[in-house]
This record gives structure tokens, C-alpha cells and sequence, in this order.
């Protein structure tokens, strides 16, 4: 089950679990959509694969599996690998 992640790796920007800006790769890093396709151009700093729309969790599901709460971010920021 993903995670749905709180946050852009990228630049620490919300995502909650409805965002239509929520891109993730395979292994469910998650980035906004600006982070995503600009400065990663579209794949993951971690893995390098491709990042894609995070799909949405219907909100009654959200009340038996919810979103995670942990936040990963990367002071660094993020650069196209």
C-alpha cells in the first residue's frame, strides 16, 4: 500500500493526500509536480526512474489506511542525476 507521503523531498512543499501535484517513482519518493518536471525533468534524484502522478486515496479509505505523516526532505535540495 503506498505511503502518501506528506511532502516534497524536493522543496518541502505540502502534498496532502488528495494533491494533484503529488509525483512519485517506484519506490514512493515523492515530489510536487514543479519539482518533478522542472529540475528533476521527470526522474527521481534517488533511483533515477520515472516519476508519475500519485494516484488519490478515496477519503473513506483514508480512515482505515491513513496517509503517513512522515516527513522526508533533503536540505540540499534536489539535482537531475
Amino acid at each position: 500500500m503506498l505511503e502518501l507521503r506528506p511532502n516534497c523531498e524536493c522543496c518541502d512543499r505540502d502534498l496532502p493526500p488528495h494533491s494533484l501535484d503529488a509525483r512519485i517513482c517506484s519506490y514512493e519518493c515523492t515530489f510536487c509536480r514543479e519539482c518533478a518536471e522542472g529540475v528533476l525533468g521527470g526522474h527521481c534524484p534517488n533511483c533515477t526512474g520515472e516519476l508519475v502522478r500519485r494516484p488519490i486515496r478515496p477519503t473513506d479509505r483514508l480512515l482505515r489506511h491513513p496517509a503517513s505523516t512522515r516527513r522526508i526532505f533533503k536540505p540540499e535540495g534536489c539535482a537531475r542525476t
